[in-house]
């Protein structure tokens, strides 16, 4: 078997200083300033958002594609985009896609071809990693809630026939990726094949592909009010496999009285992950992949700015 691991000892990379910490473009939504799709703006208006990118301080972004889908430019747009890229300085580590599962009931077969597409486009644009993952739209109650992660979504059907065609799918990804010399990693997110780190290792191997690893974004599952492992043993199950990590953080309080838990995003040095230990851990397991800084609610550019700071000051503590 395959699979995709990390290498303890294994060299380093980047520097402190070069480390590709990368902003998500979840911030600025979908919109232009005139209030049309973002993807059917005048070439100005991503420069104008991906220039505050740099201008708070990043020189790489995620163009996730809740943003601009990128791979479903033209070409001539797609060369107005590439511009507007390099005028803002910045370059794209990896890309996050986001409800756009190749197991959807009804688009399953549309999101598999555009997952085919933006690989290749990412490759275009020397982009090394593509993000998938199995969340799904919104429910309606999904949308209404302060906090979509309050009400139920999407439940992947577990029926071992449902999953040996997903793990097909994905590995069909991956194989794709790894003859443009690209990686792919599958973001961990409740309810879903990868929705806990023992269905999340089981399903990679399941894939069996080198060129397929792990998003462990712990912060999805730490923000539920449901009952949760300790945090440095989730971590534990699946840093080994982790190609491209989002990193966020949230307040946690649980009252064991009544059962009630309560959840806020914060910056990544205040939540209840302990980054400046998590993140030493993985470099001991061999972590070398990218960084993607996320944020829901507030000034979700300016917290996810404090945030790739702080991750640049506990990189210069633990790289020689």
């Amino acid at each position: 078997m395959t699979v995709t691991t990390n290498t303890p000892g294994s060299p380093v990379p980047y520097t402190a200083e070069n480390w590709p910490i990368a902003a998500a473009m979840l911030a600025f939504g979908g919109t232009d300033s005139k209030g049309g799709p973002i993807q059917d703006a005048d070439p100005e208006e991503w420069a104008r958002q991906l220039r505050l990118v740099s201008r708070v301080g990043f020189t790489e972004v995620d163009l996730t594609d809740t943003w601009v889908r990128v791979a479903d430019l033209d070409a001539a747009r797609l060369a107005d985009f590439r511009g507007a890229l390099g005028d803002a300085g910045l370059t794209v580590p990896a890309i996050s896609t986001s409800r756009r599962s190749v197991m959807d009931p009804e688009r399953a077969d549309e999101y598999l071809d555009y997952s085919h597409r933006l690989i290749d486009v990412a490759a275009g644009l020397g982009v090394p990693i593509v993000s998938f993952g199995f969340f799904q739209a919104f429910t309606p109650a999904q949308a209404k809630a302060l906090w979509f992660w309050l009400e139920q979504g999407w439940q992947d059907d577990e029926s071992a026939e449902a999953r040996a065609l997903a793990a097909s799918r994905i590995r069909e990804l991956a194989e794709h990726a790894a003859g443009n010399g690209q990686q792919i990693s599958l973001e961990m997110y409740e309810d879903t094949y990868v929705g806990t780190c023992d269905s999340a290792v089981a399903f990679l191997k399941e894939v069996d592909h080198p060129a397929c690893g792990l998003n462990p974004d712990i912060g999805n599952f730490i923000r539920l009010h449901r009952p949760m492992d300790p945090i440095p043993e989730m971590f534990e199950k699946v840093l080994p496999y982790a190609n491209f990590w989002h990193v966020k953080n949230y307040s946690r309080d649980e009252d064991p009285a009544t059962g009630t838990v309560a959840t806020f995003p914060l910056p990544m040095e205040f939540g209840l992950i302990n980054y400046r230990s998590i993140i030493g851990r993985a470099l001991e397991l061999g972590f070398r992949g990218p960084f993607l800084c996320e944020h829901y609610g507030s000034d979700s550019l300016g917290v996810i700015a404090r945030n790739r700071r702080y991750i640049r000051e506990l990189l210069d503590t633990m790289l020689d």
